[in-house]
């Protein structure tokens, strides 16, 4: 009796082996939720729906995208770490809360390098510094040295403080020694009216949106962020171009998991985003809208934030930024 009943647990234990093999070699079955932390209609929503179409059609499984708006994006990326860690709930992430959060938030609920498993880079483009066309500076160089002149009273602004715009402003700020005043909105639909409007003097703004008023003569675009020049605005010199070499700042926006996803689903989902992002007629799409592909590896990730923390924590430090 004793051998029969452990040849049947062990039989059961097989069982149970093959079915957690043949789960996982089925994956996906059901459909996959892609978590945005901003609302509908900006570049990461953008970014995540032409993503999403591509990777449903290749699976065979619906890809929603959930906009989880809040707290600079960290509610959603709190969410995702928290979320179950079987590959069906991903998060299209961005350097506020990946890179930034870590340094300014007290007692942040999840650690990005802990608590979510790095997949892919999914996009990344700069942010164009634009000014009203009634600040007397057509050259990054002319806006430096009338913040020298005037120190204090030209203002920035961008999408919030911990943004990549706010982190590009207060890097320019510490590279050139020049004081300028940051004005953190809520999101570019509120800052766009202030600075057409001659209340907000410069601007760092993605390049999709900044483009139609550049265009109409209605922002004068000064320098991009990038480590090179944006494809939508070729003509713009980077920061580093004007006199700031090594400059940086670029905006990414990068695909993650749960941290304790099995090994196995996250080479799945990388390879299936990998394939989406160099997929010729998505990349298109994402370029129109300013957006450059960047698919790699799970490793270059997790090396890429590691830098991004590191570059923006001494930024931090140095300019004393608290979150408010």
């Amino acid at each position: 009796m004793k051998a029969r009943t452990l040849l049947c647990a062990a039989f059961a234990a097989l069982l149970a082996l093959a079915g957690g093999a043949a789960a996982q070699g089925h994956f996906p079955s059901r459909p996959i939720t892609i978590v945005v932390g901003f609302a509908a209609g900006g570049a990461t929503d953008t970014a995540a729906r032409i993503i999403a179409r591509k990777l449903s059609e290749n699976l065979g499984v619906s890809v929603v995208v959930d906009n989880r708006a809040g707290a600079g994006g960290n509610i959603a990326h709190q969410q995702v770490a928290n979320a179950a860690p079987d590959g069906y709930t991903i998060l299209l992430g961005s350097v506020g809360p990946l890179a930034v959060a870590p340094h300014l938030v007290k007692d942040l609920p999840y650690d990005p390098q802990k608590d979510l498993a790095p997949l892919t880079m999914g996009v990344m483009f700069p942010n164009i510094l634009v000014v009203n066309p009634s600040v007397p500076a057509k050259t990054l160089q002319e806006f430096v040295a009338l913040a020298r002149e005037k120190p204090g009273t030209l203002a920035y602004g961008s999408t919030g403080v911990g943004s990549a715009a706010h982190m590009a402003g207060e890097l320019l700020k510490q590279r050139a020694k020049i004081d300028l005043t940051h004005v953190p909105y809520k999101g570019g639909g509120a800052a766009m009216p202030d600075i057409l409007g001659g209340r907000l003097a410069s601007y760092w703004s993605p390049p999709s949106t900044a483009l139609p008023y550049i265009q109409s003569g209605k922002l004068r675009p000064l320098a991009s962020t990038g480590a090179a020049r944006s494809p939508v605005l070729p003509d713009v010199p980077t920061v580093a171009e004007s006199g700031f070499p090594g400059f940086e700042a670029s905006n990414w926006y990068a695909f993650v998991a749960p941290g304790k996803t099995p090994p196995e689903i996250l080479d799945r989902l990388n390879a299936e985003l990998v394939k989406v992002l160099n997929t010729p007629d998505i990349r298109e799409q994402l370029l129109q809208h300013g957006l450059e592909p960047h698919p790699g590896t799970r490793e270059e990730l997790a090396a890429y934030i590691r830098k991004e923390t590191e570059t923006w924590g001494k930024v931090i430090r140095a300019a004393n930024i608290k979150a408010d």
